[in-house]
């Protein structure tokens, strides 16, 4: 599968997803996004999910893998998942 374009990434994407896009790809690193918008992005963006044990999930998009432990108790990705989810997008070939 070759990377989707920008505009048709974008076409793909609700307001909300727009936004957590925006999000992810902005300096400095916002940790207080929902991690279930982050997998709704990544889910939009045609990435296929595979869950894992306990709260590991992993998704694959234009043939790269990435590997993520939903957080717990809490619902933040905190900034290192952010920065996680910025760098599998862009070996992804997504960027804004």
């Amino acid at each position: 599968m070759k990377p989707r374009a920008l505009l048709e990434t974008g076409d793909c994407m609700n307001s909300k997803q727009k936004k957590t896009f925006e999000t992810i790809f902005t300096d400095p690193v916002n940790g207080n996004i929902e991690w279930r918008k982050i997998e709704a992005l990544f889910l939009a963006l045609g990435a296929v999910r595979t869950e894992r044990e306990g709260s590991a999930v992993s998704f694959v998009l234009n043939d790269v893998r990435a590997d993520f432990h939903r957080p717990h108790p809490d619902r933040a990705a905190l900034r290192y998942r952010v920065k996680d989810a910025r760098s599998f997008l862009k070996k992804a070939g997504i960027t804004p």
